[in-house]
């Protein structure tokens, strides 16, 4: 079958993957991937690096990313031959512009031009310029009405899981599946580091994250602190984790836990320390976010705590190994605004009240119970 529309570029439909795969382009050697933002962001990408790599086995991938996706790309085997810190961009990577930083990056990226790009970053209305200033022979990426277009553009619609978005694009850039889902190993000399917290590894290791970037995606604090609590009492070592600006979030969850059992390492980890942790715990429960994605990355079993429209974009495809918890509110609890249309369809209301609120400790502690219980041994990597 052969489609030759505006959005394919002209190219044929060879296979299906993820929506249709299309020609693969000619005389590949080095690949750009943008993808900006935090780990969660990273790891969605993972599986569309990975099939990249598999359909052009000979060149070189970069990818274009943040500090934070650098760290943990040195601390895990991944698809990445290359990284290339993002300059401050709007739309691309937070931050103040620096014009003269913005045109030296531009300008070594053109010295030396890829020969596919390839935007993983949102709709494209900042990222498709961004993506088409590199001076790449081909581009591929994601488009809404009011974005640039690129060579190939696969439609941007919000709700869609996004890993499987990326791998759409992927697919259009010739590349069919290898994986639906991140697959990563800690590397080399991360194991040894696993036991940060002195522990003899007796015990079943629950590992809680109870951060989230958006406030309205995080569960109670009392409701970590009683599952900690409950998880101790079980004869679970329970540790909670966090960057810097958690650190008094992990600090009260342990206090109110009550549990020398329980114990806080929230800002105290380096990403090869936080993944050492997580490629050792028994289950890692966690919002919506970057370290519960993670864990699933590394083959840890997971239990989520969703809101239910994120579930659709970033819930875990399988339930042997991950649970996910889904509050199904549509309404802000303070102002009664439809919460539903998001990213830039709707303005977002100024409330930051939990919208998983409603999920119990009971429900949430029933799963680690049975996942503790019913771990599938992991072969070491």
């Amino acid at each position: 079958m052969e489609l030759l529309t505006a959005g394919f570029g002209g190219a044929a439909q060879v296979a299906t993957g993820v929506g249709p795969v299309l020609e693969k382009f000619d005389g590949i050697s080095r690949i750009a991937v943008l993808r900006g933002g935090g780990l969660g962001d990273l790891i969605f990408a993972i599986p569309a690096m990975a099939a990249l790599k598999a359909a052009y086995p000979e060149a070189a991938l970069t990818l274009l990313g943040t500090p934070v996706q650098q760290a943990l790309l040195a601390a895990v085997e991944s698809p990445v031959d290359d990284f290339c810190l993002l300059p401050f961009a709007e739309g691309v990577r937070p931050g103040v512009e620096d014009h003269s930083e913005l045109e030296g990056f531009f300008d070594r990226q053109r010295a030396r031009p890829f020969d596919l790009a390839v935007q993983l970053h949102g709709g494209g209305r900042y990222s498709n310029p961004f993506l088409l200033r590199l001076g790449a022979r081909h581009t591929v990426g994601t488009q809404t009405a009011d974005a640039a277009g690129l060579e190939r553009t696969v439609p941007y619609v919000y709700y869609q899981h996004e890993p499987l978005r990326a791998l759409e694009v992927a697919g259009f850039a010739g590349a069919t599946p290898v994986d639906l889902e991140a697959r990563l190993v800690p590397a080399a000399g991360v194991r040894a580091i696993r036991h940060a917290a002195n522990d003899d590894g007796a015990r079943p290791l629950v590992v809680i994250h109870p951060g989230a970037t958006d406030p309205r995606r995080r569960w109670p604090v009392e409701r970590f602190a009683q599952l900690a609590g409950t998880c101790a009492a079980d004869g679970c070592r329970v540790v909670v984790i966090g960057d810097g600006s958690e650190h008094e979030l992990g600090k009260q969850i342990a206090g109110t836990a009550a549990s020398k059992s329980v114990e806080s390492l929230a800002g105290k980890l380096t990403m090869a320390e936080l993944v050492g942790l997580l490629a050792d715990a028994s289950v890692v429960v966690g919002n919506d976010s970057g370290p519960r994605h993670l864990a699933q990355a590394l083959g840890v079993p997971t239990v989520g705590i969703f809101w239910v429209g994120n579930v659709i974009n970033a819930g875990a495809l399988g339930r042997a190994m991950h649970r996910v918890h889904m509050s199904w509110l549509t309404e802000c609890p303070t102002c009664g605004i439809d919460i539903t249309q998001v990213g830039w369809t709707a303005p977002r209301c100024a409330h930051d009240d939990s919208i998983v609120a409603g999920i119990e400790v009971r429900e949430v502690y029933e799963d680690v119970r049975n996942l503790v219980a019913t771990a599938v041994r992991r072969s070491p990597a």
